[in-house]
């Protein structure tokens, strides 16, 4: 079996994977089934809305299957060693282990009009020299893909922090519910804007119907596009109106290398 193969295989996996967490996570009215913390003297403590916090716990939740996901698919999995590690998960192909994808767990929630943004992990040292392992468990370019298993959510408002008995456990309300799961690879819902303004990463689309049809700035460009554009983010420079600016945008950046014949295939956002 050939990269592509295995690239296939597993993104198709993954996909269908990704649809039945929301049967695992939900109760049957589209809560969360995770209702807070309980202690020995079974008081349940109601879990806070903080976006953390919730990540946090989610993450727990659904860990326990993503290995017997790993397991049942022939791959071993390794975690990220430190917090700021690049990816969250490693899966390492049993048979061959020079066949590696990197996953991200990425949640967030529902806002007005769309979602709150998350980030696709860091433009910076180890996305530019690839054969380097500098805050990344293995090199860049030994990584067959890169995915972002994304968990979007409606937070509930009329919940509270509070203290409950366990027998009143049926009558917390959950901090959160109404669960999308989606499998998307990180470059085909890349935007070309940065996910935060301090930190060198990667932003996404905000919109969910975008993120589930990987209908990203660079999705019909291709990936090449996306890593030459991200690569030179903010060193590459152009003449504006006399003067010399930074290049932070994809029409920019084709303009500057001289590839206007593109142009129409930047992807519209919804």
């Amino acid at each position: 079996m050939n990269k592509a193969q295995y690239k296939s295989n597993f993104k198709n996996a993954l996909s269908a994977f990704a649809e039945k967490l929301q049967q695992h996570v939900s109760t049957e009215n589209g809560e969360w089934s995770v209702k807070g913390f309980i202690d020995v003297y079974k008081n349940i403590y109601t879990i806070s809305s903080d976006t953390k916090i919730i990540s946090k716990i989610l993450e727990i939740h659904i860990f326990p299957q993503i290995i017997q996901f790993a397991e049942q698919i022939g791959y071993n999995i390794i975690l990220a060693e430190q917090q700021n590690y690049y990816p969250d998960l490693t899966f390492v192909n049993k048979q061959d282990e020079s066949v590696k994808f990197a996953v991200d767990l990425k949640t967030t929630y529902r806002k007005q009009n769309g979602i709150a943004s998350f980030t696709l992990g860091s433009h910076g040292l180890y996305f530019k020299e690839r054969d380097k392992q500098k805050n990344i468990q293995f090199p860049y370019n030994q990584y067959s893909g890169h995915y972002c298993l994304g968990i979007i959510y409606t937070r509930n408002e009329t919940s509270e922090k509070e203290i409950v008995n366990i027998n009143k456990l049926k009558s917390i309300i959950s901090v959160i519910r109404d669960f999308d799961f989606f499998v998307a690879e990180k470059w085909k819902i890349a935007s070309d804007k940065q996910g935060s303004g301090n930190t060198a990463n990667i932003g996404c689309m905000l919109n969910l119907e975008d993120l589930k049809n990987e209908n990203g700035i660079f999705s019909k460009l291709g990936e090449k596009w996306f890593d030459e554009y991200w690569v030179n983010y903010g060193s590459a420079t152009m003449l504006k109106n006399g003067q010399t600016v930074k290049i932070t945008g994809i029409s920019d950046f084709l303009k500057f290398k001289g590839r206007t014949d593109l142009l129409n295939k930047i992807a519209k956002k919804n």
